[in-house]
């Protein structure tokens, strides 16, 4: 008999943890849904960067996709203007790395243009190398750091 009631009080334990974590769970999922025409909008459903290839500043197939995303945000949300800002992997002179990193900026900003966001609410900087998100001397922290992001005002 104890044991059947020891059993009894572990499965109401076990029940009570499962809708502790399922209750948690809801409340998670509600914390991390965002207000709509918001910055985490932007970040979270859209998306704020598009990558380069190796000393490229041509916007790729999924840089496209990502730049068609915030135009058409954009043109919905107008009350925002945006910099873009061009980033380098850590290879190469700093003055090199600036250039490269305006040219991508600047290829990004033209897309933009060509899909009907003015001109005007454009703005480009080049962080060159001095930027790196994330730290790193390898293949892959290279691919990550060779970026343009369009940062909201």
């Amino acid at each position: 008999m104890k044991i059947l009631k020891a059993f009894a009080a572990m499965a109401a334990l076990f029940v009570m943890a499962a809708c502790s974590n399922t209750n948690n769970e809801n409340a998670n999922a509600a914390s991390t849904t965002v207000t709509p025409g918001s910055v985490a909008d932007f970040r979270q459903n859209v998306g704020d960067r598009v990558f380069f290839d190796t000393d490229q500043s041509t916007i790729r197939q999924d840089g496209r996709d990502v730049l068609n995303r915030q135009a058409e945000w954009l043109k919905k949300y107008t009350n925002y203007q945006i910099t873009m800002a061009g980033h380098c992997d850590e290879r190469g002179t700093r003055e090199y790395n600036l250039a490269l990193g305006e040219r991508r900026a600047n290829a990004a900003k033209q897309y933009l243009v060509a899909q009907g966001i003015p001109a005007s609410r454009i703005q480009t900087i080049s962080y060159g190398k001095e930027r790196p998100d994330p730290v790193g001397s390898d293949e892959a922290a290279w691919a990550r750091n060779r970026r343009a992001v369009t940062e909201l005002q």
